[in-house]
């Protein structure tokens, strides 16, 4: 794309970002303000929420202490040999691709830009190679979405990113060596100046392919083509929180509690103030000519002169009483800690928890954040792993591994992912029961093997725990029928044997996206 056109194309994105940069700033003043911002804030119930909220997100989505994705075979070859063989080579890839995040800085920069989506609805993230010879292969940054613009793809998607940044001339110099810099900038950058400089990096689709362009702005003249190049995948991921049909960016949950966010921190500013004068008190005092309210200090021990026959220092009564302010402030905090799913996503603290509450707090959840899941699955976490493969693909670090599910598919196993697949083993382990009970030619129309398989692939079992096909002739005759289906409900674990919660009717899968 001309630099031109590109550069006006930018500055109309910007255009329309302008009606949504006070409202972010009044999110960020609320839920996280910055360290000059602080005096404003009286009720930190809405940060600290937030906060939970973007940490219970990393907890839920990409936990960094287990393996939140999985690589599998295509449902056709899963149980061939070659399916077999190929499941174990994936395996490999995907314990190769978490060792890789996990000695990254991705736990880090995730979690801030879930605060991003939490706080302005949608969240930017930069997904790099870093350079040979560093612990991982991979380096994330968490873009801040006020220094992103964004423009939707024909797909819908925010694949169109545009960020300004400013660098000094050295920087700039640094970064683009190949660049012809203008001759000021030369001078500037030897003379190691301090002043910065505009720039202006593009990324889009095009062709198949993702573009990308560095500009620097010439003031009312043509800006100047930097750097351009070309990505197998995207390394600028935008996800949103929730979308609304007509517009670009995303909303948040600090953005729909922010009227109770508003009044909370006002009710909990007059309290204060109430309690001031509370303490204080408001004093009147008699112009006799001898009290002088300029020096008075209410002090322990004091003596205030007065004229004989004046009244002297009095103090002022209160107008009235401030008491429900402490109901208002209650009802508002709970509607916060409401909106932005506190209470809904903690874990539960209440001793001898059974297994069918257990299973029913997690279909509750599965049920709140079940579409921003589906909409984070399709924007965030498909083309994160998708860039990533290509990373170390061509690093050499993992054969070619494309998630084009025809032959690979992508399963997630993050904690809200498995909630259905356990509600799925559940359904099934009862049905087995019921079969078993019953015996005979019943029992004899399972397939023991088939119904392990399916039971592994549900619960997100590696394949090194199953026997090879080749190898089910050893198994002896005598475990082949049903017997092991045939045990009570408490020989199975808590957490299969509740009975089964009903859940999304149509809860999302990792497969479907891949």
């Amino acid at each position: 794309m001309d630099p031109v056109l590109l550069h006006a194309r930018f500055l109309r994105a910007l255009e329309r970002r302008r009606a949504l940069e006070p409202l972010w700033q009044a999110c960020y003043d609320h839920a996280l303000p910055a360290p000059a911002r602080l005096a404003e804030l009286y009720d930190a119930t809405a940060a600290d929420a937030a906060e939970q909220l973007a940490a219970s997100l990393l907890a839920e989505l990409t936990p960094p202490w287990s393996r939140w994705f999985g690589l599998a075979p295509a449902r056709p070859l899963a149980d061939s040999p070659e399916g077999l063989a190929a499941a174990a080579a994936l395996e490999h890839a995907a314990d190769t691709l978490q060792a890789h995040l996990d000695r990254s800085n991705f736990a880090v920069e995730m979690a801030q830009a879930f605060l991003d989506l939490v706080i302005t609805g949608t969240g930017v993230l930069m997904v790099e190679e870093a350079p040979i010879g560093e612990a991982s292969a991979l380096r994330f940054g968490a873009v801040p979405t006020r220094t992103a613009v964004l423009e939707e793809g024909p797909d819908g998607r925010l694949s169109h990113v545009f960020r300004v940044a400013r660098l000094t001339a050295a920087q700039l110099r640094d970064r683009f060596p190949q660049a012809e810099l203008p001759p000021e900038l030369v001078q500037a950058a030897e003379d190691d100046a301090p002043a910065p400089h505009e720039l202006l990096e593009a990324i889009w689709p095009e062709n198949g392919q993702v573009r990308y362009a560095a500009l620097m702005p010439d003031g009312g003249g043509a800006p100047r083509l930097l750097h351009s190049g070309r990505f197998v995948e995207s390394p600028c991921i935008a996800f949103r929180w929730l979308k609304v049909p007509g517009e670009t960016y995303g909303r948040g949950p600090v953005m729909k509690a922010l009227p109770d966010i508003r009044t909370a921190n006002k009710v909990v500013e007059l309290v204060l103030k109430n309690a001031s004068i509370a303490a204080t008190g408001i004093w009147q005092a008699e112009d006799d000519g001898v009290l002088n309210p300029a020096t008075i200090q209410l002090v322990p021990g004091a003596i205030i002169p007065k004229a004989p026959g004046s009244a002297g220092l009095t103090p002022l009564a209160a107008p009235g009483n401030f008491d429900v302010s402490q109901l208002v402030l209650q009802d508002l905090r709970a509607r916060i800690r409401t909106a932005l799913l506190v209470d809904q996503l903690a874990p539960m603290q209440t001793p001898n928890v059974t297994a069918t509450a257990v299973l029913e707090h997690s279909a509750q959840t599965a049920r709140l954040l079940g579409a921003t899941y589906g909409r984070l699955q399709t924007e965030l976490l498909t083309p994160l792993i998708t860039r990533v493969l290509a990373i170390l693909r061509r690093r050499g670090e993992i054969p070619p591994i494309h998630l084009d599910g025809r032959e690979v598919v992508l399963r997630y196993a993050s904690p809200l992912a498995r909630v259905q697949g356990r509600a799925d083993a559940a359904n099934t382990l009862l049905f087995l029961q019921a079969v078993g009970s019953i015996g005979g030619s019943a029992a004899a129309q399972i397939d023991a093997v088939a119904a392990t398989r399916w039971l592994a692939r549900t619960l997100g079992a590696p394949a090194e725990v199953l026997v090879p096909p080749g190898q089910q002739a050893e198994v002896p005759a005598a475990v082949a029928p049903l017997t092991t289906f045939r045990a009570g409900r408490s020989s199975m674990p808590a957490a299969l044997s509740a009975a089964p919660s009903p859940l999304l009717s149509h809860p999302p899968q990792g497969g479907s996206h891949a």
